[in-house]
């Protein structure tokens, strides 16, 4: 690490997968390269490496950033709403991860490459900032649905969580692969972000009073 002062160090970073995420909206990651990424910062590129040993590291960086940011998101819910119904905690749900682009577009990645190529400091970073999105999530589902037991708690996040790796890659469909849908006679219905998610929560909020009846 860098002499100098945390707060220069925690820029520097930021600034580090800042350029990665520019970067990663038009490109996928196994074009991007530490070169480019150096690029896009104010400093050398070799600097990167007093920061982040791989191109790994900086994604999964840029993985725990999306994560704080949508659990501030799911707070600041909580905090606006005392109260909501399954509809609305539904739509509040969906419109919160209708921003986060780039965390629905990490989670469709190969993360077994991404984490086996990162330090134990910054793997343990990422995991801390993915364990109290769910934390939080869970207290969302305890807040606006009190009769929700802790294994249904605890089944709606075994489903959730897993069903968000599938959003973005069904929700964001080339032209190439259009076409070749329709050659292949497969009835694609094209939903937004939004539509599937609310859909999923929905669906699951369902089941849940279903199973309490």
């Amino acid at each position: 690490m860098p002499k100098g002062s945390e707060e220069l160090t925690n820029a520097r970073k930021d600034e580090i997968i800042s350029a990665c995420a520019a970067l990663y909206e038009t490109m996928s990651f196994r074009d991007i390269t530490l070169r480019e990424i150096g690029a896009r910062t104010s400093f050398t590129r070799t600097s990167i490496y007093n920061y982040f040993q791989t191109k790994e590291e900086i994604f999964l960086a840029l993985f725990q950033r999306e994560y704080e940011a949508w659990n501030r998101d799911l707070e600041q819910m909580m905090e606006e709403h005392d109260s909501m119904s399954a509809g609305e905690f539904a739509s509040a749900l969906a419109a919160t991860l209708e921003k986060r682009a780039q965390l629905l577009k990490l989670l469709a990645m190969n993360h077994y490459d991404m984490e086996a190529n990162s330090r134990m400091e910054n793997l343990v970073a990422f995991k801390v900032a993915y364990g109290n999105t769910l934390r939080t999530f869970a207290c969302c589902l305890e807040k606006y649905f009190p009769q929700m037991d802790a294994d249904g708690v605890q089944g709606f996040l075994y489903a959730f969580f897993p069903f968000l790796f599938g959003v973005y890659p069904y929700t964001t469909v080339t032209e190439k692969q259009k076409e070749a849908m329709d050659r292949a006679g497969v009835n694609y219905v094209c939903l937004t972000v939004g539509e599937i998610i609310a859909s999923m929560v929905n669906k699951l909020l369902a089941d849940q009073r279903q199973d309490q009846r």
